[in-house]
């Protein structure tokens, strides 16, 4: 049986409001292996953890507030998404507390750091001056930018796959400043800029900065990761 792992929707206020989520995550949850379930922000949060065996935290065009890790908001920070935010600090702290595997990605991976107590560039071009352009401009399928693998955690398992030296899309503004507690740098970009964060001591908890489910098809290391989670998934309680 397919393990569930949950896949959280972006919304819009539009007429009817409605959950968004795109295909391309759904997509690689099953050929990995895994069941996508698509919480909704009213759903009781225990009851959701207590069915499923993953969980994967997406991205999206806005930002965490600059408070939820003791900072005032400046010039460059992007608008919030109050109620959506809060739904995944939930989520994510109690997939955490049972040892659940978790794969945040981009402002997913930005979440994961800001929980475990971590800290964000609000904007890198002000934050770290000669940083990359990390908003391509290119299709998001091709990559932009070389990859740093640190350490031996599941991104270098999945990077080892790759049959050239590593690359990734990029489509951010922000990212991790100061780790969070637990939390170990396993990949960085040329310029410095971390991409990818662990937690050596959970079954699986992995954060990266960039879209590796739109990378399956021309890099296909990244579909590794997905399969990584999937993997744990069936391996959870």
């Amino acid at each position: 049986m397919r393990p569930l792992v949950l896949v959280t929707p972006d919304y819009e206020e539009s007429l009817p409001p409605r959950y968004l989520l795109k295909r391309s995550y759904a997509d690689a949850i099953v050929a990995a292996g895994g069941l996508p379930i698509v919480p909704t922000f009213g759903s009781p949060v225990a009851e959701l953890l207590d069915a499923a065996k993953a969980l994967v935290v997406t991205g999206g065009a806005f930002d965490i507030h600059p408070e939820a890790y003791g900072e005032e908001r400046r010039d460059g920070c992007g608008p919030q998404k109050g109620a959506r935010t809060r739904f995944e600090w939930d989520l994510l702290e109690g997939a955490l507390e049972r040892r659940l595997p978790v794969l945040g990605v981009c402002g997913g991976m930005q979440l994961l750091n800001v929980v475990r107590g971590g800290t964000l560039h609000q904007d890198l071009p002000a934050d770290v001056p000669g940083s990359l352009p990390h908003e391509q401009t290119t299709p998001r399928e091709e990559a932009a930018h070389g990859l740093s693998i640190e350490g031996e955690g599941w991104i270098a398992r999945a990077a080892a796959l790759s049959q050239t030296a590593p690359a990734v899309n990029t489509t951010h503004h922000q990212g991790v400043k100061r780790e969070g507690r637990g939390l170990v740098v396993t990949a960085r970009a040329p310029d410095g800029v971390v991409e990818a964060i662990e937690d050596p001591s959970l079954p699986f908890v992995v954060g990266v900065q960039w879209h590796p489910e739109l990378m399956v098809e021309t890099h296909p290391w990244n579909a590794a990761i997905y399969r990584q989670l999937v993997d744990a998934a069936r391996e959870a309680r």
